[in-house]
Parts: structure tokens; sequence; C-alpha cells
């Protein structure tokens, strides 16, 4: 999510661009067009794609009258929700974002751990208006007296998925997680080097922690508990999001309907801007039950979508998966996930697990806490079992990817 905001007065110059606002799509084609694709992978990690922050800033630029001129003068500021919080907690007298989310901009060279100018420069971004890059725990400044009664340290950052590796202490290299928020995001430590993906996933950083950065592969699902929501909220077959879980329980499966919830296109291995959601498989026996369940399912779908590209890339299996956010209090959906992925799917006591991890990261930077504490507090709730023959496994995901590919480039002439 990009903001720009005016240096003097705090004011944005424009709403937030959200992470899920593909107007910068026809941007992306142009890159694309131009042979910018290999040059962003490598020096980025990232795939070219409205989701990053990069084309944002430019859309931004080109749109709001003058902008451009005043960045190129210091005159505005550009940063992540990160930087933005930042500096007004501090009374704008902090602008900085962390390694993490510096290389989820599309801007910041992930080898150099500088802000790539090639991208600028094509980009037409002003060097003037970025943050500076600090390590993820570090005291960065101290809030405004004003606000809590006292300056207290501002000492953790990272990305929301970040945050969330590190909550759950993945600490070693080959440990992932997966997070079921509003999207869905699997993320696997690869240590102190990058490791550049060949099966659609991002390379991203981690975290940066005494003196050194870790990286992570990264797999991005647009749309995950945004698809309950939607149930909830746009189809209004559910009250809450809880209920999902005991309509879906009042049958035995879907009845053989996909629900491919490709709201804001398909993210990671796909990356397909032009995707559109879809709804397969319906008859005159489907009732709400199967439409509520075939939604919970697309999670775990994705998923293993993500999971095999990472093994590709990764070259091991992987032995379990740490999961956290709202929706893996879904029993019936772990439970599925564990199937699904023939892998076992650990579920930790503590499942908001993106503030924990900004917690430790604040805990480290003032010396509340050791890296030791951090791996000592991690305990299991519960470990989901795979208990689906391979073949039932086998037929279900060869209808969930017939069901994907048919969604593709549905909107052509976006």
């Amino acid at each position: 999510t990009t903001v720009v905001w005016e240096k003097d007065t705090g004011r944005p110059i424009h709403n937030a661009i959200v992470w899920q606002d593909r107007r910068t799509a026809s941007i992306c084609d142009e890159l694309k067009a131009e042979g910018y694709e290999h040059y962003v992978r490598v020096n980025t990690g990232l795939v070219i794609d409205a989701y990053f922050s990069g084309t944002k800033v430019k859309w931004l630029l080109d749109q709001v009258e003058g902008a451009r001129e005043r960045a190129r003068r210091g005159e505005l500021l550009f940063g992540t929700i990160d930087s933005w919080l930042v500096w007004k907690l501090t009374g704008g007298r902090v602008h900085v974002t962390d390694h993490s989310n510096a290389s989820r901009t599309m801007l910041y060279n992930i080898r150099t751990l500088t802000w790539d100018s090639h991208l600028l420069q094509t980009l037409g971004i002003p060097h003037a208006m970025l943050p500076d890059v600090q390590p993820s725990s570090a005291v960065y400044g101290h809030t405004t007296a004003d606000l809590f009664g006292a300056e207290i340290p501002i000492a953790g950052m990272a990305g929301d998925q970040q945050a969330a590796l590190f909550g759950q202490a993945c600490l070693q290299p080959g440990m992932a997680k997966n997070t079921y928020g509003t999207g869905c995001f699997m993320l696997l430590n690869t240590g102190t080097e990058p490791v550049t993906s060949e099966a659609g996933l991002v390379t991203t950083i981690a975290w940066g922690l005494d003196g050194e950065v870790h990286y992570a592969l990264e797999g991005s699902v647009f749309i995950a508990g945004a698809a309950i929501q939607w149930l909830r909220d746009g189809l209004k077959i559910i009250d809450e999001s809880p209920d999902s879980e005991f309509y879906a329980m009042k049958v035995p499966d879907t009845g053989g309907v996909y629900v491919v919830p490709a709201f804001a296109g398909l993210g990671a291995p796909h990356w397909d801007m032009y995707a559109r959601g879809a709804i397969f498989g319906l008859t005159r026996g489907t009732t709400k039950a199967h439409l509520v369940r075939a939604t919970l399912e697309s999670l775990a779908y994705q998923t293993r979508d993500v999971l095999d590209a990472m093994k590709k890339d990764a070259g091991v299996p992987l032995q379990s998966l740490r999961v956290d956010g709202g929706a893996c209090a879904n029993n019936l959906l772990m439970q599925f996930q564990a199937d699904i992925l023939d892998t076992p799917v650990e579920r930790p006591q503590i499942i908001e697990t993106t503030a924990l991890g900004a917690a430790y990261l604040a805990g480290l930077g003032t010396g509340f806490w050791s890296r030791e504490d951090i791996a000592g507090n991690w305990k299991i709730d519960q470990t989901f079992l795979p208990q689906m023959d391979a073949e039932r496994r086998n037929q279900l995901y060869g209808g969930w990817k017939k069901a994907v590919e048919r969604t593709k480039g549905w909107e052509v002439d976006a």
C-alpha cells in the first residue's frame, strides 16, 4: 500500500493506493513490453505486477498535477504504511522504512541493499522522496510525548508476512509459515543468500538483524480470507466469518463445485493481472453449504499451488507447515489443508503472529528479548495430520487446476 504526502504539512496528496489495487496494470504491461522482467526479477527479487509499490508511485506522480516536480524539490515523501506511521508517530521527525518493506516496492535492489537508480529513472521517481532504509530491529525514533503521555521508542518494523515469519520463530533456513489473512502468504526462510525463483515465487528480504540480512521465498495469494468476507458482505449467505465452518460441515464435500476467488487477479505462482473470479461445477443439487465449503477449500488449493512452486525452487520437501492468521482457527480448513498438501499442519497457541513478530523485533531492539527467548516461546496448539488417500487428493487438485486455467486472461481488454 502506497502513500505520498507533503513533507511540510504531512497531508497525503491523494488517497492511499492499497496493495490489491489493479489500476497500474497497464504500466506493468509497458515495463514487460520494454524487456524489464529479467532486470526486475534479478535485482528486486520480484515479478512485475501492480501488487508492488513502484508503479503506484509512478501513477500518483503522473496523475497529481505538479507532483513529480515537487518530489524532485524534496517537498513530497513516499512510504508504505510503516513509513507513514513512523512519520506520524514521530511528529514528522523520522522518514524510514526497513529492509523487508523496502524489498516489496519493486524499487529496492535486494543484492546491493540500496534503492535501484535504474528503476527509479525508468519510472520517473525522484530519489529525494524515498525513506532511509534501516534494520528491522532498531530504535528509529520516539513518539511525540502528547500521543501517549511520554516519548516511547519505536524499535521494530517489518512487512506483514515477514513479521509473521519472525513471530512463528522460523529463524533458521528451511523453516516456513503460511498466513491466512485477507490474502494468503507462504514464506520460506532461505538464510543469508537470496534464492531466485524459477517457479513463479518472489525473492524477498525477511528481515535485517545484527548487521546481516536474511532472505525468503514468498508466494502471495491475493484473495483468501477476503473470499469469506465476500460470502458475508457481498452474497450475504453467512452472518459472521466463523459461520463458514458451520455450513461447510453440513456437507461431506463440495459436490464438485470449485470457487476460484481471482477477484484481484491471480498472484503466485500464476501472476495473471487479468484473471477474474469464477464458480465451476454448479448443478441443481448445489446448495449454500456446497458454495461455502468450496470457497473455504479455495484457500487450501491456492496454498498447494504455492507450496508446489516452493518445493521446486527449494529442492527439498517441507516436513511441516506452521500456520497463522484468523482463518487458521477453522479446524475444517486446516484438516483439508493437511490433506491436500499431504503435509502436517501445525497451528500455534498464538495465531496473530504478525503482531507478535513486530513485538519481538521491538523487544530485540530494546534489549527486552533475545533470539533464544523467541524460539522458546513458540508452542503448538494442534497438529493436523493428512488423512486423505493419494487418489482422492490428486483428483480434487486436478479439478482445481482445470478451474484456475479457465479464469486466466478474462479481462483481456482491461
